[in-house]
């Protein structure tokens, strides 16, 4: 059986070409509503000593060789977040980075192993400013594309419509029935047997092994994330304590946090926050999240001692990363993010790594 043709070929370059012309001209509209704004476009180095410290992230190692010969392990970042974070700490106020990250044991319709991460941060501005930020960045891809609805596996939405705002408590009680703050304590404490029981008596399934963390990703997966962003964008907000590592608590509430995740047609396209600065409290959550990693996959990545100090001097600040091939995606009409990225990584057929 012939295999499909590469993506280089002439003919199907041809009909790729289309989107990733539009995908340039987003960029470059992107690039200039910053530049409007007085936002500076930084670089982060892609080498870092950590890649990342939240369990469900994968990274691709590497080694350094010294001039001396010495070995010395490095990642390739999963994000720029802690680039950004010390550019923060050394004075820049407002700033953005657009450029390649990665991820391992991720590939699919909305996945690739090296993709576009858009990452901007407002010192000195809230949460809510990055929600503003968000409904612009819709109704801008859109008018670049020349189109007037999103669309993805037959969800539709309208991108210049004003973004629903949904807490997370509010998801679980509108789409599974569950009250999900029952379970969370206001020390950050969460009651597992109570979520389960929650999840059982709303006819899903469970498992005597599940975490509360496990449990709150499977509502969400399952009956909150296909539910929402349908006929407009939705903003869904105040994580809970355990499932925001990176924020900090909300001055409203102590059991959640300033972290907001945007969707569209069911699509993630972003996630945020009001960035934690307390750096004991960082090295806490960092630690927490390092034992769930070997927990459940084995290992865990060091912490960037570097970063942990120059939060200390970080300003109060809002961050924001949103993936910047699924923004194209939509407004395009792609079927997968591979129709909007120039060069897709090679594939690499299923069970024939190495041995």
């Amino acid at each position: 059986m012939t295999s499909a043709s590469p993506w280089w070929a002439p003919h199907v370059h041809a009909d790729r070409r289309p989107r990733l012309i539009v995908r340039n001209r987003i960029a470059a509209a992107l690039r200039g509503w910053f530049a409007a704004r007085d936002f500076v476009e930084v670089g982060a180095a892609i080498l870092q000593v950590s890649p990342g410290n939240e369990a469900h992230l994968s990274a691709f190692a590497t080694t350094a060789i010294g001039p001396d010969g010495a070995e010395h392990p490095l990642y390739l970042h999963t994000s720029p977040e802690f680039a950004c974070k010390k550019l923060l700490a050394a004075g820049e106020t407002r700033l953005f980075s657009l450029g390649p990250v990665y991820r391992n044991r991720e590939r699919g319709a909305l996945h690739h192993p090296e993709f576009t991460m858009l990452e901007w941060y407002r010192a000195g501005e809230t949460y809510d400013s990055l929600m503003r930020d968000c409904a612009a960045f819709l109704a801008l891809a859109a008018e670049t594309a020349g189109t007037k609805t999103f669309t993805w596996r037959g969800i539709e939405a309208d991108p210049f419509a004003e973004p629903e705002r949904l807490t997370v408590a509010e998801a679980f009680q509108r789409h599974a029935g569950i009250d999900l703050l029952a379970t969370v304590a206001p020390d950050a404490g969460t009651d597992r047997a109570g979520l389960a029981a929650a999840l059982s008596e709303a006819g899903i399934r469970t498992a005597p092994d599940d975490t509360w963390a496990d449990l709150f990703s499977r509502v969400m997966v399952e009956r909150v994330e296909p539910a929402l962003g349908r006929g407009r964008a939705t903003i869904l907000c105040e994580y809970p304590i355990p499932e925001a590592a990176l924020a900090r608590p909300s001055p409203a509430d102590p059991r959640v946090a300033e972290r907001f995740e945007f969707y569209c047609c069911g699509v993630e396209l972003a996630n945020a926050f009001g960035e934690l600065t307390d750096p004991a409290e960082q090295r806490r959550r960092f630690s927490a999240e390092m034992d769930e990693k070997e927990r459940v996959y084995g290992e865990r990545y060091p912490l960037d001692e570097d970063f942990l100090s120059a939060l200390g001097q970080m300003p109060e600040a809002s961050g924001i990363a949103l993936g910047f091939d699924r923004l194209v995606v939509l407004a395009t009409g792609a079927r997968r993010i591979e129709d909007v990225i120039w060069t897709p990584v090679a594939e690499y057929p299923r069970g024939e790594g190495m041995r």
